[in-house]
């Protein structure tokens, strides 16, 4: 218990002291226009409050990731809640904080724009494909997984077919209407609705007889599956996710000022490192590695949950408990597709005021995602969780990049960003199911050296970029002399 204590202190104590520091480093400026207003179009563009834009960042983030990625990395046991910790505050938050006051800056531009504008069109092709691709994959499989959490609430009541339809419906008005008539009204219930679930949970676990386990370095994953690589793409929300640089956009286009930044974006990470804390502690005291591998083979880490919740809250909280652990992915599904459709529509550079040139995006997606929900779950999951953090790494790229230019401290982006790049590189080289299947140790060397090379090519970019800014500063400068 006296880990899981110091773990949540770490993590609310850090948005005071490292938060404000990044903060320190990019420079907010509270006399900037936001995109919010200099872009209005009352569609994706207008400005709403501090506490709105928090609380939809929050759920947008917080989909079933730090939920169903900790308990399967509980697996490995509470070595664990390092990565929960250390990765929210020096990757996860700095990661959301970066990608949407840049996204600020820059007319609230999603990430593929971004990767163009400071890593080049390679990387904007690239970034595309794959914000696309977890954007599809992350609104799939937050389809499915209230629908399955959901069935089994009701002891299958209801078709899980109909569950998962009437999830489509919902996504689809919330994709295609403006984000302040169902997002923006919605919200606030859903938000009660999830405070209320893991507050429950993280209480009645600390004055129940079970055990919290005390940190280890001990890997206790029952197949003997190894830490590093696997851990750090099992656990993504609640550390580090690329899919908030694909949602910190959304809420960078809504945000009144530059100042609230570090609330918004830094703060709701550090809020979900606690939510991803609460339910990997409750599979860790609730279950040993085997019962727990056990259990999500049985139903996913859905059936988990639910166990979870009734066994510590009893009936009617853990049907609360239940409904708020429903509520992050439906939270995150819908402004999934709605992040889609705008990437999209920048992509292709079609204006989105007209509601039937919001469907004909939006249309073809659903299309793909339903004939995606055919797909087995476990499959899914595997392409999500190396999407997601295959954008984190370009997004951490993008966040260095932009420090590097400006010559601030791009040290807070830069180490991140190696280590998940190493990590996702050494994935792709190890795992026989996703990438080539590679001996372990020749996977690392792998990692390392390619890792390597990605380092050396972004110094290239860097100091060209830095030239071209410079010059672009002098002929600005001549401009206004003139």
């Amino acid at each position: 218990m006296v880990t899981f204590l110091i773990a949540i202190a770490l993590l609310v104590v850090s948005y005071f002291t490292y938060g404000k520091y990044v903060e320190k480093v990019f420079g907010p400026n509270e006399d900037r226009k936001t995109p919010a207003y200099a872009n209005r179009d009352d569609v994706d563009y207008l400005p709403m409050n501090k506490q709105k834009n928090a609380l939809i960042q929050l759920l947008n983030i917080a989909g079933t990731g730090p939920i169903f990625g900790p308990i399967m990395g509980a697996l490995y046991g509470p070595v664990a809640f390092l990565w929960i910790v250390l990765g929210s505050i020096f990757a996860g938050a700095v990661h959301d904080y970066l990608t949407g006051m840049i996204s600020i800056r820059n007319r609230g531009a999603h990430i593929p724009e971004l990767a163009g504008k400071f890593l080049g069109n390679i990387s904007k092709h690239l970034v595309n494909i794959f914000a696309l691709l977890l954007l599809l994959l992350v609104g799939t499989v937050f389809v499915t997984t209230p629908a399955s959490l959901l069935h089994n609430l009701i002891d299958g009541k209801i078709a899980l077919i109909a569950i998962i339809l009437m999830i489509f419906g919902y996504y689809f008005l919330s994709t295609i209407l403006p984000i302040d008539k169902i997002i923006g009204r919605v919200y606030p219930y859903f938000g009660a609705v999830l405070l209320i679930g893991t507050i429950g949970v993280g209480i009645a676990l600390l004055f129940s007889d079970y055990k919290i386990p005390e940190i280890s370095l001990t890997n206790m994953h029952p197949a003997g599956l190894p830490v590093l690589p696997i851990l750090f793409l099992t656990i993504t929300c609640g550390a580090l996710s690329g899919f908030h640089a694909t949602q910190s956009p959304l809420i960078s286009r809504t945000t009144q000022n530059e100042k609230q930044g570090r609330y918004i974006f830094y703060g709701m990470m550090v809020a979900e490192g606690v939510i991803a804390m609460i339910w990997a502690a409750a599979a860790m005291s609730l279950f040993d590695g085997q019962g727990l591998q056990g259990l999500i083979n049985e139903g996913t880490a859905s059936l988990v949950v639910n166990e979870v919740s009734m066994t510590l809250l009893g009936a009617i909280g853990g049907t609360i408990a239940v409904l708020g652990a429903v509520v992050l992915p439906i939270t995150s599904g819908d402004t999934a597709f709605r992040a889609a459709r705008n990437i999209i529509a920048d992509y292709i550079k079609m204006d989105q005021t007209k509601v039937a040139k919001r469907l004909s995006i939006a249309i073809p997606m659903f299309v793909i995602s339903y004939w995606l929900t055919t797909i087995d779950f476990n499959i899914l999951w595997r392409y999500f969780s190396f999407a997601n953090q295959g954008t984190a790494a370009l997004a951490l790229w993008i966040g260095t990049m932009y420090l590097f230019v400006k010559k601030k401290n791009y040290f807070i982006a830069l180490i991140p960003a190696l280590f998940i790049t190493d990590m996702v590189l050494t994935y792709i080289l190890y795992d026989g199911n996703l990438g080539f299947g590679l001996p372990y140790h020749v996977s690392h060397i792998g990692g390392i050296v390619m890792t390597t090379l990605i380092t050396a090519l972004f110094f290239w970019k860097g100091n060209k970029n830095r030239r071209e800014n410079l010059m672009a500063d002098i002929e600005l400068k001549s401009n206004d002399a003139a």
